[in-house]
């Protein structure tokens, strides 16, 4: 059997081949059994085999996990690995996660995860190469078994903020996948990043920060005069301090960063001092932005002081 038989899959397979791809080309057992012995191609798992010797890439990885799996694709973090292209830095590439449709039953060697996936021929893009999950689906079940709030959020904005999908698709999926966890919290941040609103965040601020750590209770949407209507996310009234709820994980344009420093400026004529806070400093950090505006509000006349929480460490200002 002539390499060059072959040679296109081993090109769109990254090196990796599988022996029923080589059946189907018409390669008799006894060729398979030549090529082993001249080393044109390894056996790195049974029936499949790479065009060289020496460690595999985890793009050679994540072709061996599919084809032994077969019919299979990327899922999870390694699907949105595989859409993010080489060299993205960041993510854990010791583990390949792969789907198969929920019916069947595969092993899988070490350093491989499986999922069973209902639905999977839907969910698959099976063009790409190799085939993976939808970024809408990976993206999913990425964020809503990420190890907290905040590590699901950034997974989403991520990914949305690189232009891989939009909020509005990752809800599509998400509508139709009832049972998944975290699914209102999602909901929540979609609206937030689709829509510059910060619902999810304001209420974050309160049960997270103000409330569990007894600061004094805001008044929320104070509505402002200055040149028309303005809108104070969180105000401490008695002590003209404003905490702007900054819901954004970016700016998306000149005109927002440019309305948020006007927002201040007009904060400053009214000699309302402000600060900003965002998703960091309420979901990852809410212990230490408590402890802080505490002592901002204290500066500003507040004669009470921040509380701990069940969740608190020894607070630093």
């Amino acid at each position: 059997m002539a390499p060059g038989s072959y040679a296109d899959l081993l090109s769109l397979q990254s090196g990796v081949i599988a022996r029923r791809q080589l059946t189907e080309r018409g390669a008799p057992p006894h060729e398979l059994e030549r090529l082993l012995r001249r080393r044109d191609l390894v056996r790195v798992h049974e029936g499949v085999f790479l065009s060289h010797t020496g460690t595999p890439t985890w793009l050679q990885r994540a072709w061996i996990g599919v084809l032994i799996a077969w019919p299979a694709a990327l899922a999870g973090d390694s699907a949105l690995r595989a859409a993010d292209g080489p060299g993205k830095s960041g993510r854990d590439d010791s583990l390949i996660e792969v789907a198969v449709h929920r019916d069947r039953r595969v092993r899988m060697p070490s350093g491989y995860r499986l999922h069973r996936v209902a639905g999977l021929g839907t969910k698959v893009m099976w063009n790409t190469s190799p085939p993976r999950v939808r970024v809408e689906e990976a993206l999913i079940d990425v964020a809503s078994t990420a190890r907290d709030d905040f590590a699901a959020i950034s997974v989403l904005a991520d990914a949305i903020q690189a232009r891989r999908t939009l909020p509005s698709r990752i809800r599509e999926r998400l509508d139709r996948r009832p049972r998944i966890p975290r699914r209102e919290f999602l909901s929540g941040v979609l609206t937030d990043l689709q829509h510059g609103t910060c619902s999810v965040l304001e209420h974050g601020y309160l049960t997270l920060v103000e409330r569990p750590h007894g600061l004094p209770t805001a008044n929320r949407q104070l509505r402002g005069s200055a040149n028309g209507p303005v809108f104070r996310d969180v105000a401490y009234v008695d002590f003209d301090q404003l905490v702007e709820i900054d819901g954004r994980l970016w700016h998306d344009s000149p005109a927002a960063r440019d309305a948020d420093l006007d927002r201040d400026l007009l904060a400053a004529i009214e000699r309302l001092g402000t600060v900003r806070v965002g998703w960091g400093q309420v979901y990852d950090r809410p212990c230490a932005t408590a402890a802080r505006i505490g002592a901002l509000l204290q500066a500003r006349g507040w004669q009470g002081g921040p509380t701990t929480c069940p969740d608190c460490l020894p607070l630093a200002s």
